[in-house]
């Protein structure tokens, strides 16, 4: 039972776009909560191309998963009375690929591009004259009779979602007009966005029992509407169709997730650094052979989490536990971890 817990944070976090998810989006700006400063720029900027009658620029949208780079997209593309046309970074293999995406858009249409950091360099080469000059330039045959021939493109708007803004290499990241960052949400918006899905659901809840759901989300709606759906099926079994406070803390509690929203994953972690390893500092692959997972998992989905809890510190040396490490944990802080609070340097957060 003590893996639950961390499969439905993975699943929430990495899996694809489920039919769920999609009948919870937020069809336009008004609707979608938190992000405000982000909201208000992209409101600001597709009205201003309405009124011009020209055509967005290009948007590259960075955060964490789950976070609601996709509703965004499909937001703007509906403001701006467009198609919007979906793909993700790694599924374009080749330059007939891209090409063949780029040739079927028409003017004002949105080109969404998810995990854009995972897009081949070699691709990104026919992306920038398409996002500059709203041309394409493809090289026919090989060899001697190779011949480069240009294919004008209508002016379209390309949406880039990343995880990792930090991989984007320079000149694409500057093509894009406007670059915003989306940052994990408070209780208050999540409880808000959760009772927003019950009503879509049909779900009978509580704003207490929406609040126990929130504070278990990890900022994230995604996780929140995930675990919003597990609640739902543990009160129609067992508490009437009805979800309060005492509900939603049992139900979770069955999946061993806490109020601070750790799972069993984030136990495992927080226990090797501590225990193990004398609270750091210690290498993320070290880290993620002590608890058997892999390192890509931790950096991504379970590090950012307990860095913003403010459980576990990057330095240049290794991860460290932070003195709040030590009190979920049950344990006194040694002094060093109150030294490391203070003393050791800035996070290394990519």
């Amino acid at each position: 039972m003590s893996e639950r817990g961390d499969h439905f944070y993975h699943q929430a976090t990495e899996a694809p776009t489920s039919a769920f998810d999609v009948s919870l989006r937020p069809p336009v700006f008004s609707e979608f909560q938190g992000q405000q400063k982000v909201v208000e720029l992209l409101t600001m900027r597709v009205e201003a191309a309405r009124q011009r009658g020209d055509v967005l620029d290009h948007v590259l949208l960075c955060g964490p998963p789950g976070l609601g780079k996709t509703s965004l997209a499909h937001i703007i593309a509906a403001s701006v009375g467009s198609q919007i046309h979906v793909c993700n970074g790694p599924q374009i293999e080749k330059a007939g690929d891209l090409a063949a995406i780029l040739t079927k858009l028409e003017r004002g249409d949105v080109l969404f591009i998810d995990e854009i950091h995972r897009l081949h360099p070699k691709l990104e080469e026919y992306l920038y004259p398409a996002m500059e000059d709203y041309k394409l330039d493809i090289i026919i045959d090989q060899g001697p009779s190779a011949r480069s021939i240009q294919l004008p493109l209508p002016r379209f708007t390309l949406v880039g979602a990343t995880t990792r803004s930090g991989m984007l290499t320079a000149p694409l990241r500057s093509r894009f007009g406007m670059v915003s960052r989306l940052d994990y949400y408070s209780e208050d918006v999540l409880t808000d966005i959760i009772e927003r899905s019950a009503g879509l659901l049909e779900i009978s809840v509580e704003t207490a029992g929406a609040r126990e759901i929130a504070a278990r989300a990890r900022g994230t709606p995604r996780v929140a509407n995930m675990l919003l759906r597990y609640v739902r099926d543990y009160a129609q079994v067992r508490a009437d169709n009805h979800i309060n406070a005492p509900v939603a803390d049992a139900a979770l509690a069955l999946i061993d997730i806490d109020r601070d929203g750790i799972d069993d994953m984030d136990k495992r972690i927080l226990e090797a650094i501590i225990f193990k390893f004398d609270g750091g500092p210690v290498g993320l692959n070290t880290v993620a052979v002590a608890v058997g997972e892999d390192p890509s998992t931790l950096e991504e989905v379970n590090e950012p989490y307990l860095i913003m809890k403010g459980f576990l510190k990057r330095t240049p040396r290794g991860r460290v536990a932070m003195p709040a490490a030590y009190e979920k944990m049950g344990v006194p802080a040694p002094a060093k971890a109150a030294a490391n609070a203070d003393a050791l340097m800035p996070d290394l957060f990519s």
